[in-house]
C-alpha cells in the first residue's frame, strides 16, 4: 500500500502535453533536414491569426480605428516578436536620397479610405492575406515565440479576448499551433477525468450485475486501480507526459487490465458453486487459468509493445506504457487478488432455483444451436470474408490538420474560416539553394523561380507566397514610386543590380532575412494553401516535382520541400507497413502459442482464424463508411487484435486441459464452450462497454477508437460463440497418447458431472 500511496503521488504529478511538433516522423531525414532549415528562417507555425469580421466593411473608419487600437495593443504583449496587421501595412518607396514608407491604410483620415482600397484591392499579396475578398473581414498576424508553451499562450488569448471584448469586436477567429495545442489540452485533461469516472462506474454496474456481492465488486477495482496507478507513475519516473495517445491509457487499463481478474474470479466462483473449499478453489483457479492469463498478457502486451516500431513519437510511447502496464496488472491479478482472497472469508453463492437457469444451461442451448446450425454459421463466415476484403479496398490513407476534431468542432470551424475567407492555414515551404558560382539575387536564378512560382499560384493552389522575388519584384515597385505596374523581376542584369544595390536599406528588416540568407545563396518560398489532405497533397507534391525536374535547371537553381505540412503528411506513408507488423508480430505469437500447447500447425489455423474474421470485417466498416486511415485509426487492428485473441486463448487452453481427460472430441468442446463461455461473454461484453465510453470524446481519433474496437470485439465475440466451435469440430485433429507417454488422467467429479449432461 505505501508503494502504491508512493506511485500515485508521482503520477498525479505528469505533466499533459499536446505538442504537434512530438507528431513529426523521428529519425525520418526529411525532419533532420527541416530542423536544419528552420534554424535558419524560423518555424513555418510559430504564429496566430486573427480573424475579425467588420459589420459592413472592412473600410469603415470606425472599424479600422479599433483595429489599429488592437494592433498597438498587440504589439505591447509578451510573446509576441511581431504584429503584422491591416492598419501596421506600409508600401515602402526607394528613392535616390533613401526610402521611406507609405501606409496603405489611413484610418484617421477617412477621405482617403476610398483611394486606400482601390490600391489594395490592386496590390498582390495583400487581398486573402489580410483583406478577404468580399472587403468584409481582415486578419492580424502575430508571430510569437518560438514553441510557445501551454501557460504564457493561455495568458497570452486571454488577454487578447479581453481586448477584443473591450472594443466590442465580437465576430472574430483565431487559429495557430499554440491556440490549438492549448485546447487540445485542456480538453484532454477533461476527458481523462470524465473517462475514468466512466470507466469505475462501468466496471461498478457490470461486477455487480456479475456477481451479486461487494467483494466482486471491490476486489476487481482495487487490483486495476493499482495497475493504472503504477503504469502512470512509470511514465513520470521516464519524464513522459499524457498526450493524445496516452491519454487512453487509464481507460485501456479499466477494460483491458479487467480480462485476466474476471477469467480468475469467474473460475473461482465457479469452484465455489461446486462446494470446492475456499484454499483449493483458489488453488485450481490459479493453476487453470494462470496459464491461458500468461498467455494473453503476453499476446496483449505484444499487440502493444508492437506500436513501438512507430517512428510517430506519442503512438510510440502509448504503446510501450499500455503494454508494460498489461503486464503490471497481471503480476497484480496473481499476487494481490489470491491474496485478498485468502484473506477474506469463502463468498456465499446463490445456486439458481430448479426452475431457473443458470450459466451452464444457457451455454448448453447455445452450443445445440451451433452445432445444429454448423454449416450456416461456415457459410456465414465465409460470406462476411469475401465481402471484407471487397471493402477494405475502399480504405484510403489520408489525413488533414485538426484531424481529430468533428467539422462542428468551434476549434476546426475557425480553421474554416481562414480557408474560406484568406488564404487557408496549410503551410507550404520550399527550400532555394543557389547553384555553385550563382546566387539567389541573380537574374537567371529569379526567373527560375518566378517559374516555379507561377505554377504554384496557378495549378498547385497556393493563394499566397513569398520568396525572393517577391522581395525583388517589391523593390523594383518601391523603386519606381510604388506603381503596382512595376510589381515584376526586372528585365535586365543592369535593372536588377541598381535594385539590389538598393537591399542595404532593408537589411534589417526580419521579411528579407526571413527569405534569403545574408550570402545570398540559400532562401525559402513559402506560402498559404487550403488543407487539401495528405492524399491529394502527395499528388500535388508529386506533380510539383515532375513540373521542377522538366522545367527548372538544376545547374542555375536546386528546390526541395520541407516544412511541418510535408512531415505531417508523411506519417501515413508508413501506417500500413507499421500496423502489418504489429498484426504479423501477434500472429506470430499466437502460432508458437497454438503450436506449443498442440504440436499442430491446424490447430494454428483454427485458431487464428476467428480472430482475423473480426479484423477484416472492422476494415470493411471503415472502406464502407469512408473511415480513413490516418495516425489515430492505424493503431485500431494492432490494438483489436491483441485484446480480441485473449478469449481464445482461454477457449484453447481449456479446451488443451480438457482433451488430457476426455477422449470424445465433440464432449470435450462442448465442456469447454460451457465453462469458459461464461467468461468470455462476461469480459468481452465489459470491454465492448469500456471502448464504446470513448464515443463521448470529443477527438474524433479517440472516437473511431473506441467505436472500431469495440465492433471487432463485438465481432470477435460472434467468432468465438459460433465459428470457433465449429471450426474445431471440423478441422481438429486430436493426437493418440501414446502408451508409454502421457496417461489420461482421472476425470473429476466435475467434470464427470458435467460430461454426462
Amino acid at each position: 500500500m505505501a508503494i502504491t500511496g508512493f506511485n500515485a503521488y508521482h503520477a498525479s504529478r505528469l505533466q499533459f502535453d499536446y505538442d504537434f511538433d512530438h507528431f513529426f516522423p523521428e529519425g525520418d531525414p526529411d525532419l533532420a533536414y527541416y530542423n536544419d532549415y528552420r534554424s535558419q528562417f524560423g518555424n513555418d507555425n510559430d504564429y496566430i491569426l486573427l480573424g475579425i469580421d467588420a459589420p459592413e466593411t472592412v473600410f469603415d473608419p470606425t472599424f479600422l480605428a479599433r483595429i489599429d487600437t488592437l494592433s498597438q495593443f498587440l504589439k505591447q504583449q509578451r510573446n509576441i516578436v511581431e504584429v503584422v496587421s491591416p492598419t501596421t501595412l506600409k508600401n515602402p518607396v526607394v528613392e535616390s536620397f533613401g526610402a521611406f514608407e507609405i501606409p496603405y491604410l489611413h484610418p484617421y483620415e477617412p477621405e482617403k479610405l476610398p483611394s486606400d482600397s482601390a490600391i489594395i484591392f490592386q496590390t498582390p499579396g495583400l487581398v486573402n492575406s489580410f483583406f478577404s475578398k468580399d472587403g468584409k473581414s481582415v486578419s492580424i498576424a502575430l508571430k510569437t515565440s518560438p514553441n510557445l508553451l501551454k501557460l504564457p499562450a493561455d495568458t497570452l488569448m486571454q488577454n487578447v479576448h479581453a481586448e477584443l471584448k473591450r472594443l466590442n469586436l465580437t465576430e472574430t477567429h483565431v487559429a495557430g499551433k499554440s491556440v490549438a495545442e492549448s485546447i487540445f489540452v485542456d480538453r484532454m485533461q477533461t476527458e481523462l477525468a470524465v473517462f475514468m469516472s466512466l470507466g469505475i462506474l462501468l466496471l461498478i454496474v457490470v461486477l455487480w450485475l456479475t456477481f451479486r456481492t461487494w467483494w466482486g465488486v471491490v476486489l476487481p477495482l482495487i487490483v486495476v486501480l493499482f495497475a493504472i496507478i503504477w503504469g502512470l507513475a512509470m511514465m513520470y519516473y521516464f519524464g513522459a507526459s499524457i498526450d493524445l495517445m496516452t491519454v487512453l491509457l487509464p481507460t485501456m487499463m479499466f477494460v483491458v487490465g479487467m480480462s485476466d481478474v474476471m477469467h480468475i474470479l469467474t473460475r473461482y466462483v465457479t469452484e465455489i458453486d461446486f462446494g470446492t473449499p475456499k484454499m483449493e478453489a483458489i488453488k485450481i483457479t490459479l493453476k487453470e487459468s494462470g496459464f491461458a492469463s500468461l498467455l494473453t498478457s503476453i499476446t496483449t502486451s505484444v499487440g502493444f509493445f508492437s506500436l513501438i516500431t512507430s517512428p510517430i513519437g506519442p503512438i510510440s510511447n502509448f504503446g510501450l506504457y499500455t503494454g508494460t502496464s498489461v503486464l503490471l496488472t497481471f503480476v497484480l491479478a496473481y499476487t494481490l487478488l489470491p491474496a485478498m482472497m485468502i484473506l477474506l472469508d469463502k463468498p456465499k453463492m446463490n445456486r439458481p432455483s430448479k426452475d431457473g437457469k443458470s450459466w451452464f444451461d444457457i451455454l448448453g442451448s447455445l452450443f445445440r444451436q451451433v452445432v445444429k446450425n454448423r454449416l450456416a454459421i461456415l457459410a456465414i463466415s465465409a460470406g462476411f470474408i469475401v465481402i471484407s476484403v471487397a471493402s477494405i479496398s475502399k480504405i484510403r490513407i489520408d489525413s488533414t490538420f485538426l484531424e481529430d476534431l468533428s467539422d462542428d468542432d468551434p476549434v476546426k470551424q475557425d480553421f474554416y474560416y481562414f480557408e474560406e475567407k484568406f488564404a487557408g492555414v496549410r503551410p507550404f515551404e520550399m527550400h532555394l539553394k543557389a547553384a555553385p558560382g550563382k546566387t539567389l539575387y541573380d537574374l537567371e536564378t529569379l526567373r527560375e523561380t518566378e517559374e516555379i512560382e507561377t505554377y504554384l499560384s496557378q495549378i498547385y493552389g497556393l493563394n499566397f507566397m513569398a520568396s525572393p522575388v517577391t522581395i525583388v519584384k517589391a523593390l523594383n515597385r518601391s523603386y519606381n514610386g510604388g506603381g503596382n505596374e512595376y510589381f515584376r523581376l526586372p528585365e535586365t542584369e543592369k535593372e536588377l543590380k541598381k535594385l539590389t544595390a538598393k537591399l542595404k536599406l532593408f537589411a534589417k528588416k526580419n521579411d528579407l532575412k526571413q527569405l534569403i540568407s545574408e550570402d545570398g545563396k540559400s532562401g525559402r518560398l513559402t506560402g498559404k494553401m487550403p488543407d487539401v489532405g495528405s492524399a491529394k497533397a502527395k499528388v500535388m507534391n508529386n506533380e510539383l516535382k515532375a513540373f521542377i525536374a522538366k522545367n527548372t535547371d538544376a545547374k542555375i537553381l536546386e528546390t526541395r520541400l520541407t516544412g511541418t505540412a510535408l512531415l505531417m503528411d508523411k506519417n501515413g506513408e508508413d501506417l500500413t507497413t507499421n500496423m502489418m507488423l504489429g498484426m504479423g508480430t501477434d500472429i506470430l505469437i499466437v502460432v508458437m502459442i497454438a503450436l506449443g500447447l498442440f504440436r499442430s500447425f491446424r490447430m494454428a489455423i483454427i485458431t487464428i482464424i476467428p480472430n482475423l474474421v473480426p479484423i477484416l470485417m472492422i476494415g470493411a466498416v471503415m472502406g464502407l463508411f469512408s473511415i480513413n486511415m490516418k495516425v489515430s485509426t492505424s493503431i485500431i487492428f494492432t490494438i483489436a487484435f491483441g485484446i480480441a485473441i485473449d478469449d481464445t486463448i482461454h477457449f484453447v487452453s481449456k479446451f488443451k486441459l480438457v482433451t488430457l481427460k476426455e477422449p470424445s472430441l465433440f464432449k470435450a468442446i462442448r465442456y469447454t464452450f460451457k465453462h469458459a463461455g461464461k467468461a468470455i461473454i462476461i469480459n468481452s461484453s465489459i470491454l465492448v462497454c469500456g471502448f464504446f465510453t470513448l464515443l463521448f470524446s470529443s477527438f474524433d481519433g479517440t472516437f473511431y477508437t473506441g467505436l472500431l474496437i469495440g465492433l471487432t470485439l463485438i465481432f470477435g465475440i460472434a467468432a468465438e460463440i459460433f465459428l470457433l466451435p465449429v471450426l474445431l469440430l471440423y478441422f481438429y485433429k486430436p493426437t493418440k497418447q501414446k502408451k508409454n507417454g502421457m496417461v489420461l488422467k482421472e476425470k473429476t467429479p466435475e467434470l464427470q458431472r458435467e460430461l454426462v449432461n
